[in-house]
């Protein structure tokens, strides 16, 4: 009787044991590699453009495989030209860990300067349309061995003619005020203009700009609270095309009257009253979009003046106030003095 019941616990104590086995094993990753595995992706495919065309997660726009990761080197076929990408707007990718894309993951970098325009995971949103700089872009896509998600990605890339901007070869000193700013407003970097304008010690030249001075610091620009409107989406689309503040870019030497002075960047986004007064329900026949909140904002600008003739230019960062309307309304042209 003993040894019957020695037998009968023996055998009940191995069914448990491979049991749990079996539970643990269950969860382990397999060591099987996807036939698109990690390792047979190491070097980047090449992809001369001259026409338009795609790239994708593999099965696009089924779920993509685990483990994967894919480089895709993207060259134009002509120098001069941008690449332009456009994600297709079924995006959909494993979700970011505290807002980071560790996981899966869809990257762009721009091989210009090394930049990284991007990295997007997660299902929330689809990326925005992004051009190169130059000629090349590299995309990667990485997924993890464990969740796959879908419907993954496909970018569309096409041809953008690169608009060229010459340096001027005439020197500053010879140009008119007028020519001076018509060259110093094609400069994309403040670090470009510099050179231009002082070729042997711009390096110095930038490293003064931003030293501290004896002359008052420049006003902090406040960003105003943006209001919280409780409307319906169909009241809140009309409001958008009707009168209300919205970004206009205004010439600093025609908007503070300064002639003798030349401004980088010549040109600001403020805020203006815009749009139309369609739904005015004043009663009058000619209705126009005016201010009823103004203030002053101050923007630090690089501002150049010469001292005197044939002097140098004189360079330093400036404060100029601009006028922002706050808040617009609708009133009849006529009692408004127009």
């Amino acid at each position: 009787m003993s040894l019957s019941l020695a037998l009968l616990l023996i055998s009940a104590l191995n069914f448990r044991h491979h049991g749990s086995e079996a539970q643990i094993n269950k969860f382990q990753p397999s060591s099987n590699k996807e036939p698109n595995g990690v390792h047979d992706h190491l070097h980047e495919k090449i992809i001369t453009i001259s026409e338009d065309g795609f790239v994708q997660s593999p099965r696009f726009p089924q779920s993509y495989p685990r483990d994967v990761m894919l480089v895709w080197r993207l060259i134009a076929a002509d120098e001069n030209m941008k690449i332009q990408l456009t994600f297709d707007e079924r995006f959909g990718l494993e979700e970011p860990e505290n807002g980071l894309c560790k996981f899966d993951f869809v990257e762009i970098e721009d091989l210009s300067d090394g930049t990284i325009i991007g990295r997007w995971c997660g299902t929330n949103g689809v990326p925005g349309v992004h051009l190169s700089k130059a000629s090349q872009v590299r995309i990667r896509f990485q997924s993890d061995e464990y969740l796959a998600s879908k419907p993954g990605f496909c970018i569309y890339y096409s041809l953008l003619e690169a608009a060229h901007f010459e340096s001027p070869t005439a020197a500053p000193s010879s140009l008119s005020l007028d020519s001076l700013n018509e060259a110093v407003s094609g400069f994309d970097t403040v670090e470009e203009l510099i050179k231009y304008l002082e070729p042997e010690r711009w390096q110095l030249d930038l490293e003064d700009l931003y030293k501290p001075t004896w002359q008052m610091l420049g006003k902090a620009f406040v960003h105003g609270r943006k209001s919280r409107v409780d409307l319906n989406l169909l009241k809140e689309e009309v409001k958008l095309y009707s009168c209300t503040p919205r970004n206009t870019s205004v010439s600093l030497r025609e908007e503070l009257k300064r002639t003798d002075t030349i401004y980088w960047p010549g040109c600001l986004l403020v805020k203006r009253c815009g749009g139309n007064c369609a739904c005015c329900s004043l009663g009058c026949q000619d209705c126009q979009c005016i201010p009823i909140k103004v203030s002053k904002k101050y923007h630090e600008v690089l501002q150049l003046r010469y001292r005197s003739p044939g002097k140098p230019l004189q360079k330093s960062l400036a404060d100029v106030g601009l006028e922002h309307h706050e808040e617009c309304s609708c009133a009849c042209k006529e009692k408004t003095g127009g």
